[in-house]
């Protein structure tokens, strides 16, 4: 039985979200959350994991190029500490680095810059953030 995963890219403003699947190792964007000061609306994402139901929340990490933390990884940390405290649901993090820069590139390719609106950009990031935990996991 394949495992779904849902995905989180973590902002102060808004936080994309995708969905995975494990079977095929690929993931779709869904949404962008607003966040205020990082802070989500909590119904909303308990409304996403009633829907989704997933096995697993992966939530991105962001970290400097050098593999260092920043004032953002401790809040990104937080949010998912947040998400297993408030609904029991595992959670693990997954370095996001470039993750933006990918999903830019994405939609630039697919619609050029009429597509690059940044609740777009930042539920790519979520599936960018999803496709690179598979990776991790199977060494695809």
């Amino acid at each position: 039985m394949s495992k779904t995963v849902l995905g989180f890219d973590f902002g102060t403003k808004s936080i994309g979200v995708a969905v995975g699947q494990e079977i095929t190792a690929s993931a779709q964007p869904l949404l962008s959350l607003k966040a205020n000061d990082g802070v989500p609306d909590w119904q909303q994402i308990a409304t996403l994991l009633q829907e989704w139901q997933p096995d697993l929340v992966v939530v991105g990490l962001p970290l400097n190029m050098d593999g260092s933390e920043q004032e953002m990884t401790q809040r990104a940390r937080k949010f998912a500490n947040r998400i297993h405290g408030r609904f029991g649901v595992a959670v693990v993090t997954q370095d996001e680095r470039l993750t933006t820069t990918d999903a830019k590139a994405r939609l630039f390719e697919l619609g050029g810059f009429k597509a690059l609106g940044k609740s777009k950009v930042d539920a790519v990031s979520a599936v960018l953030i999803i496709e690179s935990f598979f990776e991790n996991q199977y060494d695809i």
